[in-house]
């Protein structure tokens, strides 16, 4: 048996901790911030992990943002891909639970997973398949949207890893998730 790929989360978020607006939208983020590390991140990553609904945000980007990156994108009804394969993307379909995305990217050789997306990072992360969170807080406030993680059933215990801040105003926070054993919450 395979050992489960690593999952992280890096993004952007409003102050008021909204990672897109209520349409999906996330022009509030800056479009050529400095070097915060993202390609670093990047270049770690054997599969992006998006929803539909991201997917089809970034699809009209002028330039595809994932290189060459094999960028799964999650979705129970048919999905055309042709617009992201003919600008060289490297993605595909999958279906299921998060468990099943997992054990079938670490089965397929994926040890360092990139999840993106509002209800796929609160999927991952009620299934306890977060292990790395990046969090890059933008100086602005957008008052409603899409929440980074929603209601949560119980507290996660973070363990803070470091807090940077840039000239821009960006502030980035790395945590790594503490998981605990289902008899550890009982």
């Amino acid at each position: 048996m395979s050992e489960r790929p690593t999952s992280t989360v890096f993004v952007g978020i409003s102050v008021d901790g909204f990672m897109a607006r209520p349409d999906g939208r996330f022009d509030f983020l800056p479009e050529h911030p400095e070097d915060h590390g993202f390609d670093a991140f990047m270049a770690t990553v054997d599969a992006l992990v998006m929803g539909r609904n991201t997917f089809e945000v970034v699809l009209p980007f002028e330039t595809w943002p994932y290189g060459k990156t094999r960028v799964v994108v999650l979705s129970t009804r048919p999905l055309d891909l042709t617009a992201a394969t003919a600008r060289g993307a490297v993605v595909e379909q999958m279906s299921g639970t998060p468990e099943e995305i997992v054990a079938s990217l670490g089965a397929r050789g994926a040890r360092h997973l990139y999840v993106d997306g509002g209800d796929t990072i609160q999927r991952f992360m009620r299934a306890g398949l977060i292990d790395r969170l990046g969090i890059t807080r933008v100086p602005v406030l957008i008052g409603e949207g899409i929440s980074l993680f929603g209601a949560v059933a119980r507290d996660v215990p973070l363990r803070h890893v470091q807090t940077r801040s840039f000239p821009s105003g960006l502030v980035q926070s790395e945590y790594e998730v503490v998981h605990r054993r289902l008899s550890d919450t009982t």
